[in-house]
């Protein structure tokens, strides 16, 4: 018994209940699997269901009020609560939201008018900001020494989540997408209720095994990663039987129910014992941050951006130019997995095909996001490269992609799905960190938020004024609204492709603005923050 009460009180338990957490916490990315239930069950146009879908993007990308929460339940000691406050709250919004849309779609209200469904989806995809918040934060807080490997591990795992989800899916909701929606409304709210109160934050205290047991959930994160892509090809080149699905997905759920309790029942029995005395309470052991420039003398740092609150930082010309770049890179990646059905549809794929192409979407964004941050730092530390001269090259990188899905040349939307993805998901990988560096950590949550906010300022603008508006020309001499062949998207996705280009331009120009910075105060904090050998 006391063991397990000392399991229950370990952080390797709670960062495993938070990865079960995210692994079902990024419905608002399988999106394209039940959005076109919705539009034939409102009676909506491309244009409307857009709206819809930019309501997804600001709900599921505008996390201040998260953030607000978890401060006052979790880091306050005067508060009773914890993160699981946070996770409750986004369970209840995750349960509530996708519950009216089921009733929606399957007419057990009366049809709703477009705001109030535009409201329900704000709801249901506003939850995954409270998970990850609350995930991502505690992570930061219990591994303060590998902040940049938790939060990628989180970070991954959520964007494997959809892929996770569209399996299931595919295997047990028999292609009925309303029953996919009821799935959302259920699944995420029961897995997060049931490990939520595992979720704490504990003793900041380093452990020689954190590194290695960290690294081991990054390792059992790409073998989830390979399992799923080797069962999406499978199940896109053969026609499974009901039997042979279950056969292949419950490995795959019962892996990832028991591999992170494994890791975290492993870790937590070689971690060292607390000394007597010892603080339980990280608040008390770090009351105040201590910001990584503080032992660098004014006269070694060549700019103000240290420590900036959101205000001087918006007065600041990066801060503009790394907001337009996020505008241009995650707008248009968030517009391509919106309508990534639609585009499927006009281009004559089977519905198996485009549900594969969703979930390939979540590896590929997981493989942005995990390796942006890898690549980013290998690049700083061996080649003194600044982290937004990747940030162009993969925002060029994403350009052409969009060039390829544009083209319409059979197998397009793989390949074009393969280079957006992973370069959508480098910008969630990268826009943290440079805030971070560029200025300041104390107020790096405010700020990040703030910039995080022209991921759905750019899924609006291409989504409906650009995808919808150019769609519904198109489809407009058909009987039914719809609209076939490579016509329907292909200027839509050039003038992305153009906007991509501008964003590696932006990018650029952040990169010269910043180079010298790196070289002068970001190396010297790296190498007067390594351990002495």
């Amino acid at each position: 018994m006391a063991k397990m009460e000392r399991l229950s009180r370990s952080k390797w338990t709670a960062t495993a209940a938070s990865i079960l957490i995210q692994c079902t916490g990024g419905s608002p990315y399988a999106f394209s699997i039940y959005s076109p239930a919705i539009k034939s069950s409102q009676g909506y146009d491309q244009s409307t269901l857009d709206t819809v879908s930019v309501f997804k993007d600001i709900g599921g990308n505008v996390g201040v009020l998260s953030g607000i929460l978890y401060s006052a339940v979790a880091l306050n000691r005067r508060r009773i609560g914890g993160p699981w406050v946070v996770l409750l709250v986004g369970a209840i919004q995750c349960f509530v939201g996708y519950f009216f849309l089921w009733a929606a779609v399957t007419g057990l209200v009366e049809r709703p008018p477009v705001a109030v469904v535009c409201l329900f989806m704000l709801l249901a995809a506003h939850a995954q900001t409270f998970f990850n918040t609350a995930n991502v934060v505690t992570g930061v807080h219990n591994f303060s020494d590998y902040g940049g490997t938790i939060v990628g591990i989180m970070k991954g795992f959520l964007g494997l989540s959809s892929a996770i989800l569209v399996q299931v899916y595919d295997t047990f909701c028999n292609g009925n997408p309303s029953t996919f929606i009821l799935l959302l409304a259920l699944l995420p709210t029961s897995v997060t209720i049931l490990f939520m109160p595992l979720v704490k934050i504990h003793e900041a205290g380093r452990s020689a095994i954190d590194k290695k047991y960290l690294n081991i959930f990054s390792a059992y994160a790409l073998l989830t990663a390979a399992y799923l892509i080797v069962l999406i090809i499978f199940r896109t080149i053969f026609t499974f039987p009901s039997w042979a699905s279950v056969l292949t997905v419950t490995p795959l759920l019962l892996c990832l129910l028991v591999s992170p309790l494994g890791i975290a029942i492993k870790a937590q029995n070689l971690q060292p014992k607390k000394l007597p005395g010892t603080p339980n309470d990280p608040l008390l052991e770090n009351p105040e941050p201590v910001l990584a420039s503080s032992n660098l003398s004014a006269s070694e740092n060549p700019t103000d951006h240290e420590d900036m609150n959101l205000l001087k930082a918006m007065i600041c010309v990066d801060f503009w130019l790394l907001f337009i770049a996020m505008i241009c890179g995650m707008g248009s990646g968030l517009a391509t997995i919106n309508n990534m059905g639609q585009i499927g549809e006009s281009l004559g794929y089977t519905t198996v095909e485009i549900n594969s192409l969703v979930s390939l979407w979540s590896i590929w964004n997981f493989l942005g996001r995990f390796g942006a941050g890898y690549v980013s730092d290998y690049l700083l530390h061996k080649k003194g490269w600044a982290r937004p001269l990747l940030m162009a090259v993969t925002l060029a990188t994403m350009a052409a992609g969009h060039i390829v899905i544009s083209s319409g040349f059979p197998g397009n939307l793989y390949v074009g799905s393969i280079l957006v993805g992973i370069c959508y998901g480098s910008q969630w990988s990268l826009m943290p960190t440079i805030t971070s560096e560029i200025f300041g950590i104390r107020h790096m949550g405010t700020i990040f938020n703030t910039i995080a906010i022209a991921s759905p300022v750019g899924s609006y603008i291409f989504s409906v004024r650009v995808i919808g508006f150019i769609y519904d020309r198109e489809a407009s001499g058909e009987d039914d609204d719809s609209c076939s062949g490579t016509h329907c998207f292909m200027l839509s996705f050039f003038i992305m492709a153009s906007v991509a280009f501008f964003g590696f331009l932006v990018a650029l120009a952040l990169f010269f603005r910043t180079r010298r910075f790196y070289h002068t105060i970001v190396l010297k904090r790296l190498r007067h923050s390594s351990p002495k050998q």
